[in-house]
């Protein structure tokens, strides 16, 4: 019998929080500002780990541009 491990597809906004290292409020603003996307389910917000990603290039491609 083989065991299927089902990996997260979505984060929390607090879990997004505890990844980055910001705290829940600025996290939260980034969200509702479209900084960092997401979507709503029900009342929650999720948010996928790819758009984290996409977050966190984009900061480091503008702070690249700063450091010149």
């Amino acid at each position: 019998m083989t065991t299927a491990v089902i990996e997260r597809k979505w984060h929390t906004t607090a879990e997004v929080a505890d990844m980055l290292g910001f705290g829940l409020s600025k996290t939260k603003m980034l969200v509702l500002t479209g900084e960092i996307r997401s979507v709503k389910v029900g009342r929650n917000r999720r948010i996928l780990p790819a758009w984290v990603d996409e977050y966190v290039q984009r900061v480091t491609a503008n702070a690249e541009g700063w450091a010149a």
